[in-house]
């Protein structure tokens, strides 16, 4: 089991920034991709950033110049850096580590941590 305790959530107006953490604790294993992914009311969970062990990235579209995705291996800690915040960024961001177990693949999810941008 993997626990992923995620902080930095809070208020910000418009064009401000955040930076949030999650730390990854448990049966840790060095082949995995750790990312954000954000929930707004009404909506369905979506990608936000997601890095792999090796330091690849990927982000959604609607971020990409804003928010920077990045991680410390030593500390099993994947951060992610938000600027030029928008209300649409409004949301419960939400730490997800997938990693591979073996032969297997297992999918881990953090409590969520409300961001909210005020215009």
């Amino acid at each position: 089991q993997v626990q992923l305790v995620e902080s930095g959530g809070g208020l910000v107006q418009a064009g401000g920034s955040l930076r949030l953490s999650c730390s990854a604790s448990g049966t840790i294993f060095s082949i995995n991709t750790m990312g954000w992914y954000r929930q707004a009311p009404g909506k369905q969970r979506e990608l936000v950033a997601a890095i792999t062990s090796g330091g690849n990235t990927n982000y959604a579209d609607s971020v990409k110049g804003r928010f920077t995705i990045s991680r410390d291996n030593d500390k099993n800690t994947v951060y992610l850096q938000m600027g030029s915040l928008k209300p649409e960024d409004t949301a419960v961001y939400y730490c997800n580590r997938d990693q591979r177990e073996g032969l297997s693949r297992r999918n881990y999810w953090g409590q969520g941590t409300q961001v909210t941008v005020s215009s």
